[in-house]
């Protein structure tokens, strides 16, 4: 069975369980070249996410008009200072800002650009050392200045839920969110990959990341 074929398949498989939920169905490409990004656009998809800064331009770049203009782009990866001139712009949504620092270097680059680039504040809401993502007791501040920065515009929160947490406390984790999204009254919760987002969409992900289970064969 081809690729296109498989991934066909999958997101078939995945929509049965989104059960006509509003929920954006985000392709994470970044283990995968170009060509997996057509076959997922000829499936029907239409958002792609990247996490390392520069190839994940390049290899947007490869991509014909029709899928460039198409397709809504996410940086999902953590991003250093040095590497946000490069995401500003080409991404339409920058989904991990997690410090002031970076929040403030994006502002910075799209004023330059003379555009308004769309964020997500990552929440570390598990406490993992492992993990990128600003503490729940510093995300009201952060909010707060960034609402005050006029090139950025905050559509929401994402986390990043810990691999082998049990469907307690990923529930917990999730729920956590939502009630986060909710007290700011923000658009967007991106919650939920390849092994939690049946769990993730039924505690109210309104974006969903998945890789493995769109692009392999189960």
């Amino acid at each position: 069975m081809g690729a296109l074929s498989t991934v066909s398949k999958n997101l078939d498989c995945i929509l049965k369980i989104v059960d006509g939920r509003d929920v954006r169905i985000v392709a994470v490409t970044k283990y995968y070249d170009s060509s997996k990004i057509e076959e997922a656009y000829k499936a029907g998809l239409r958002d792609f996410a990247e996490s390392r800064a520069l190839e994940a331009v390049e290899k947007i770049n490869k991509l014909d008009d029709e899928i460039k203009s198409n397709s809504t782009y996410h940086f999902i990866g953590h991003l250093q200072t040095n590497k946000v001139k490069h995401v500003v712009g080409n991404f339409d949504y920058i989904q991990s800002v997690d410090s002031l620092k970076v929040a403030q270097e994006i502002a910075k680059h799209a004023a330059e650009k003379n555009i308004v680039q769309k964020i997500l504040i990552q929440v570390n809401n598990a406490n993992e050392e492992s993990k990128f993502g600003i503490a729940l007791s510093q995300l009201d501040k952060l909010i707060e200045q960034i609402d005050s920065m006029n090139s950025l515009k905050l559509e929401g929160l994402m986390n990043i839920a810990p691999i082998y947490a049990d469907e307690k406390e990923l529930r917990r984790l999730f729920s956590q969110m939502r009630e986060l999204k909710e007290k700011y009254k923000l658009k967007e919760l991106s919650m939920g990959m390849s092994n939690d987002f049946k769990i993730a969409l039924d505690e109210g992900a309104t974006i969903i990341r998945l890789g493995r289970i769109l692009f392999e064969n189960s």
